[in-house]
């Protein structure tokens, strides 16, 4: 060790931010073939705007800690890389993401300018949006470099982004748990989203976002292979992470979006270790079968088509799943409600989906902090129990 959706229903955040802007910019319409549970009830009729600086910031922790940051770089010696074996062993960019004190630290950039330009290349944003590479990797984050570690150990949770997705769209949902008292692993999946900047300072594309035949099960497989070999590096008390001792490796989560969250299922189908899991808006590849899953799994998605009788397999896996579970579906949210995109969409001007960017942030961070909460640190949380005035979008389907 180095310590140097199924696609034809789910369109990933960051093409959703892309089509957004293209709408905007040029006041054309989205194909067909995109889902209408993921298009923004306005964006057909949206006419051009002019072009404005993008300024994004990410609402603020909740919690009573800081969120402190560190980027760390790993490659599985034992692993060649999955998708462009050419390229050696698997290399993976890590954020990490840590309770601090508050008042310590400099500013964490939301990502580098390589990141941002191939998120923005990726999205097919066009210039006349207001967002580029500079302006995108300053967002305000909330997260500091270098603050200084709060003392004793926490849950670790693995956060896992969406196809096609950077791991930064989870960066609202990481701080708050970090917050929270977690520390948080926000994995990027290399060749498989827009652009990690690797150890050695390229940013490769993603190389297989456009491959018709591609098995989303070998992603999820190739996920959890991931995940495992991060969580060896943060638990085995090398120097990976020069706060590693911060890690509770008994108390490990892992959180996913869209195919993210489906790995979470195959990721805790292959390591006991993860004693906790969350999908937030995946169709699973596979759907668990019975006596796979018997640990915690929450189910979070939009309303529109991850309900009970919805046409994906979300019935099949909660059946199997053995141990504690929640289901619970959110009206007027869309696929990228549970990430940071529509509110860096609203920010930027574009239309934005019948629940509030601000609303999905909230719920999502709320609901998931409540089950790591209740599943990893022993604390029960009555926004578990039953539906909730507060949040009268989330809706109990068991």
């Amino acid at each position: 060790m180095n310590t140097t959706s199924n696609r034809k229903r789910r369109i990933s955040a960051v093409a959703i931010l892309g089509l957004a802007a293209s709408v905007a910019a040029t006041g054309t319409g989205i194909a067909a073939t995109t889902p209408p549970s993921t298009v923004h009830a306005t964006a057909a009729t949206a006419t051009a705007a002019p072009p404005r600086s993008f300024q994004g910031t990410l609402p603020a922790p909740t919690g009573p800690y800081a969120a402190g940051e560190d980027v760390i770089h790993l490659t599985d010696a034992s692993r060649p890389d999955p998708w462009v074996p050419s390229s050696g062993p698997r290399q993976l960019t890590v954020t990490m993401v840590y309770p601090a004190v508050p008042g310590t630290g400099t500013p964490a950039p939301y990502m580098t300018l390589a990141e941002a330009a191939g998120h923005i290349q990726h999205g097919k944003i066009p210039a006349s949006s207001g967002i580029t590479p500079q302006n995108l990797s300053s967002v305000t984050t909330h997260a500091f470099d270098g603050a200084r570690p709060q003392r004793g150990k926490h849950p670790l949770v693995v956060l896992s982004p969406g196809f096609g997705d950077p791991r930064m769209v989870l960066t609202s949902l990481a701080t708050d748990l970090a917050s929270h008292g977690y520390v948080v692993a926000l994995v990027g999946h290399t060749y498989e989203d827009s652009g990690e900047t690797l150890a050695n300072g390229q940013t490769p594309p993603c190389a297989i976002c456009d491959d018709p035949n591609l098995d989303m099960d070998t992603v999820t497989a190739s996920r959890a292979l991931d995940v495992s070999f991060v969580i060896d590096q943060l638990t085995h008390g090398n120097t990976a992470w020069p706060l590693a001792h911060l890690i509770d490796k008994h108390e490990i989560g892992m959180a996913g979006h869209s195919i993210g969250g489906a790995a979470a299922a195959t990721t805790m189908i292959a390591d006991p270790r993860v004693r906790a899991g969350v999908n937030m808006d995946g169709t699973f590849h596979p759907a668990p079968m019975p006596g796979q899953i018997n640990r915690p799994f929450l189910m979070l998605g939009a309303a529109a088509y991850h309900s009970t009788g919805g046409g994906d397999n979300w019935g099949q896996a909660w059946a199997a799943l053995g141990g504690y579970k929640k289901w619970l579906a959110v009206t007027g949210a869309n696929h990228p409600s549970f990430t940071d995109v529509d509110l860096l969409e609203e920010e930027a001007g574009f239309p934005t989906p019948p629940l509030s960017p601000e609303r999905g942030v909230v719920i999502t961070r709320e609901y998931v902090t409540a089950f790591f909460d209740q599943t990893l640190k022993g604390i029960h949380s009555p926004l578990l129990d039953d539906p909730s005035p507060n949040n009268p979008e989330v809706l109990f389907q068991y």
